[in-house]
């Protein structure tokens, strides 16, 4: 990394872990360390699952004072998951803890609304997936147990929105994780405050929003002589991680391309210029998320490396690479529906939840730590292709090649099975994505690259292996 290129700072928060990385465009190349890591699990606490934000907050800062060792930092940038969110009073106070979005409350959250709010309504509003982790269905629950939360709440602001806060005080939300919420209208690219009136809730609490990219101010002067990073800017890049983890796919433009990010989630889908807001779409529960520079990123949500992560917790997290190794001698035909809402919550118990879908559905059930990891990929896999399908069917269009990042890029077995499943070669790469895309449009936003210019840079930086469908498959 050339000491003269500015320093970038990117905070990446997953479901299941986050990462303080720093890194510089050089020679139109991006370079880049992850300088520290540490976990992230949902804590229960009652019956209820909750983010631990500020644990997550102190490895942010002890992330900070590492990088500040190693001389001046020009930017950093925030990135975190959708959908979920904390409430500030008028003070700027956060009222309550944070709950996980895989959290039970939401169950028949819809219906509460449905007399008011039908589901063709919110759709044509918003264009968003109907899932029970979405931001609308979790504040209607947070309004039947807790009516009287909400004469208090003056801000409510989503994840990185709220980090942003504590590292500038400034309350404003960044487009692309303001539109996982299904209360954002895709087409005006603004709050759909007619429908969060119609949901009960008052439009003020929803700030300001900014484009990808915004200069958010410098750090607080308490924040910068915590860390030792005088002198750094915030930059609000695509603050949700898996628009920062598109912007970064390098990919041309010469053909069709669609793409999967995948990790705890496998989200797959296309980007288009404007979003798709057809019966079509409803009726194949296709999701219109923000992207960068103003496009949709066409995608549907399906369980990702979730249903691998809780097997591994169960069986004591053994080491992956030998894990992988084992089941790639696997032979088997069971694919599991890895959508059933049977492995939505979190547990130590997920190998036998596969078995028991496996019985209750006439499969052979896996016999081995090895076999059931050989079926959870296999299943990714088919899942991944059916929605690829079905996204290119509602946006009229065909894709030609699949791009795959994030932490499941670097699972061959995985790679090879989506490639066999959709019929079309895999382009596996970036691991770090979503770090990519942080650091990227830092660049673009401080000038160090051209505006536009991110997937550029990655197909210089990164990478990649390729992965073509097998005739037998």
């Amino acid at each position: 990394m050339s000491a003269e290129a500015p320093r970038h700072v990117a905070i990446d928060l997953g479901a299941s872990g986050g990462r303080v990385a720093c890194g510089a465009v050089t020679e139109g190349v991006l370079d880049f360390e992850i300088v520290h890591r540490f976990p992230n699990r949902p804590v229960r606490l009652g019956r209820h699952l909750y983010w631990d934000v500020l644990r997550l907050w102190q490895e942010i800062r002890d992330g900070l004072r590492k990088i500040a060792r190693g001389g001046a930092v020009a930017s950093l940038g925030v990135t975190t998951w959708g959908v979920d969110y904390a409430l500030l009073d008028a003070d700027r106070v956060p009222l309550g803890m944070v709950h996980c979005y895989r959290d039970e409350r939401t169950a028949g959250a819809y219906d509460l609304i449905a007399p008011r709010l039908p589901r063709e309504a919110i759709y044509a509003a918003t264009g968003i997936q109907f899932l029970p982790i979405n931001t609308l269905p979790q504040l209607v629950a947070a309004r039947r147990d807790a009516p009287r939360l909400f004469d208090h709440a003056a801000h409510l602001l989503m994840l990185p929105d709220l980090l942003n806060f504590w590292l500038t005080g400034r309350i404003v939300a960044e487009h692309t994780n303001a539109s996982t919420t299904q209360l954002y209208d895709p087409v005006r690219r603004g709050w759909a405050e007619a429908l969060i009136a119609a949901a009960g809730f008052d439009p003020a609490m929803f700030p300001e929003l900014v484009e990808p990219g915004t200069v958010l101010g410098p750090l607080l002067p308490e924040i910068a002589a915590d860390t030792g990073l005088q002198g750094a800017v915030v930059v609000a890049p695509a603050t949700h991680d898996t628009a920062s983890a598109v912007a970064a796919i390098p990919a041309a433009d010469d053909l069709p391309w669609s793409y999967v990010s995948s990790g705890t989630w496998c989200l797959t889908g296309i980007e288009v210029t404007a979003p798709v807001l057809t019966a079509a779409a409803r009726e194949a529960n296709v999701t219109n998320e923000q992207g960068v520079r103003g496009t949709t990123r066409l995608l549907r949500n399906t369980s990702g490396l979730f249903l691998l992560q809780e097997s591994m917790r169960g069986w004591g997290d053994p080491p992956i690479e030998a894990l992988l190794a084992a089941a790639e001698k696997v032979a088997t035909d069971t694919v599991i529906d890895a959508e059933d809402p049977l492995f939505l919550q979190p547990g130590m118990d997920m190998p036998a939840r596969i078995a028991r879908w496996c019985a209750a559905h006439g499969r052979r059930a896996p016999d081995s730590e090895a076999a059931t990891t050989r079926v959870i990929l296999n299943s990714l896999g088919e899942a991944i292709a059916r929605t690829l399908r079905m996204v290119d069917r509602v946006a009229d269009r065909r894709s030609r090649t699949v791009h795959v990042v994030g932490g499941g890029s670097r699972m061959a077995l995985l790679n090879q099975a989506i490639a066999d499943a959709v019929g079309l070669e895999v382009v596996a790469g970036p691991v770090e994505a979503t770090t990519s895309g942080n650091l990227l449009l830092q660049a673009e936003a401080l000038g160090v690259i051209h505006a536009g210019d991110a997937r550029a840079v990655m197909r210089r930086s990164a990478a990649l292996a390729r992965y073509a469908p097998r005739a037998e498959a």
